[in-house]
């Protein structure tokens, strides 16, 4: 049995939300701000992570 990999979602702004996605079944909505040197956060909560466009072409 292996483990689904968390899902990946690229962006265009560096300060996005992140509420799981599912309604009811996800989680609360947090801000989270993409660092400009990395290009990349991961969700506290569901570990999705959120890509700029500007990192995704690496």
């Amino acid at each position: 049995m292996s483990i689904q990999p968390p899902e990946t979602e690229v962006v265009d702004t560096f300060r996005v939300a992140c509420d799981g996605g599912e309604g009811a079944l996800g989680h609360p909505r947090v801000w989270l701000s993409i660092p400009k040197e990395r290009g990349w956060v991961e969700c506290p909560y569901c570990d999705k992570k959120i890509i700029h466009k500007t990192a995704a072409a690496d």
